[in-house]
C-alpha cells in the first residue's frame, strides 16, 4: 500500500499527570514544533482526562489538532461522548479527531467495575457507538436500535464546525481493521492486545511482516469499498530513540521487549537512529505500508523535531 499523495502530518501521545501550567507549555511546544496533533491515551490510570485536558491544550494553542488514542467506548454512551467531542469541535474551532477504541486494559475495568466483556462483545459494541456518535454528529435527528444501544428520534447539539471531525480507527486484528477500512478516515496499525495486557504477545504482534498483513486487510477491504484513496495510514511508534548509537540503543529495546535485534529495527514501531537514518526509514516506510501520519511519545517533542521539520506536509 502507498500512500504517494498522502502528506506526512506528526503527532504527539501525552497525558502524563501535569499541572496547567506544564500542560499548557507542552501543548505549545508540540505546536511550535510543527507537529499536526496532539493526542491522549484514555486509561483510568495516572493520566489528565482526555477531553478537559485536550479542551485546554485546544485553548493554549492556535493550529493544533486534539484527539484521543482512543476512546475507550465502554467508558462513555456515544450519546455523551458525541455531545462532548462536538462542544470541543465547536470551541477550539474545528480541530478535533475522533478516536475511537473497543477497550484493551484489563485493569481499567478491574479497578473499575465495568465489565470486561469478551473482545466480539466490546468490538461489536465499538462497532454500533460509532454509528451512534456519527448520527448525533450529523445535520438531522436519528435514530438507532441495535444490541446494545437504542437512541429515538435525537438531534445531537451543538453541531460540529467539521462536518464531520475526521474518525480515527486503530486495530491489530482482521475484524477492527476491516471496520475501520470500510468507516474510518484514519486507520491506525497496532499492535494486537488481546490479552488485555502489554506482553511478549503484543511485541510478537509488531514485526514488519505482522504488519504486512495486517494493511493488507485494510488495503483490500478498501479498496472493495472503493475507499482506498480516502484512508490515511496512522501508526503510533512506541519504541523512539533519535540517537548516533543505534546499536546501544537497539539493545535497550531487546532487553525491554525480549525481541530480537533485527525485528525491532525493521518495525514500523520502531524509530531508532539519527534523524537523517529516521527520515529515510519513514519515506521507505510509507511506500511499503502507507503510514504517512505518525505519533510518537511526549518525550520525543524535541529530539524527533528535526524529522518533523524535514518531512511535515511533504
Amino acid at each position: 500500500m502507498t500512500s504517494e499523495h498522502r502528506p506526512f502530518r506528526f503527532g504527539i501521545q501525552a497525558g502524563a499527570l501535569s499541572d496547567r501550567r506544564d500542560w499548557t507549555e507542552m501543548a505549545r511546544k508540540v505546536e511550535a514544533n510543527g507537529y499536526s496533533t496532539l493526542t491522549m491515551p484514555d486509561h483510568f490510570g495516572d493520566q489528565l482526562a482526555p477531553v478537559p485536558a485536550l479542551q485546554c491544550a485546544a485553548d493554549a494553542t492556535s493550529t493544533l489538532r486534539l484527539g484521543a488514542l482512543v476512546y475507550d467506548n465502554d467508558y462513555k454512551h456515544p450519546v455523551v461522548l458525541a455531545k462532548e467531542l462536538a462542544t470541543m469541535d465547536v470551541l477550539s474551532e474545528g480541530r478535533v479527531e475522533i478516536g475511537l477504541g473497543a477497550g484493551w486494559m484489563v485493569s481499567d475495568y478491574e479497578q473499575s467495575g465495568i465489565t470486561y466483556d469478551p473482545p466480539g462483545v466490546r468490538v461489536s459494541r465499538m462497532i454500533e457507538g460509532l454509528a451512534v456518535i456519527k448520527g448525533a454528529l450529523g445535520t438531522d435527528p436519528f435514530s438507532f436500535a441495535g444490541d446494545h444501544y437504542t437512541v429515538t428520534g435525537y438531534n445531537g447539539l451543538p453541531k460540529p464546525i467539521q462536518s464531520p471531525p475526521p474518525v480515527l480507527i486503530g486495530g491489530g486484528g482482521p475484524r477492527v481493521l476491516r471496520f475501520a477500512a470500510r468507516e474510518a478516515d484514519i486507520v491506525g496499525i497496532n499492535a494486537t492486545l488481546t490479552s488485555g495486557a502489554v506482553d511478549a504477545s503484543t511485541f510478537a504482534s509488531m514485526t514488519a511482516e505482522q504488519v504486512d498483513q495486517k494493511v493488507r486487510v485494510v488495503h483490500d477491504e478498501s479498496a472493495a469499498a472503493g475507499r482506498l484513496a480516502d484512508i490515511e495510514m496512522n501508526i503510533r511508534a512506541f519504541m523512539v530513540f533519535v540517537t548516533d548509537d543505534v546499536d546501544a540503543a537497539l539493545d535497550t529495546l531487546v532487553a525491554f521487549t525480549g525481541a530480537p535485534k533485527d525485528v525491532i529495527a525493521q518495525s514500523p514501531f520502531a524509530l531508532v537512529g539519527p534523524p537523517t537514518k529516521i527520515i529515510d526509514e519513514l519515506r521507505e516506510r510509507r511506500d511499503r505500508w502507507g503510514f504517512s501520519y505518525i505519533i510518537v511519545g511526549e518525550n520525543d517533542i524535541e529530539p524527533f523535531a528535526p524529522v518533523v521539520a524535514a518531512l511535515a506536509g511533504t
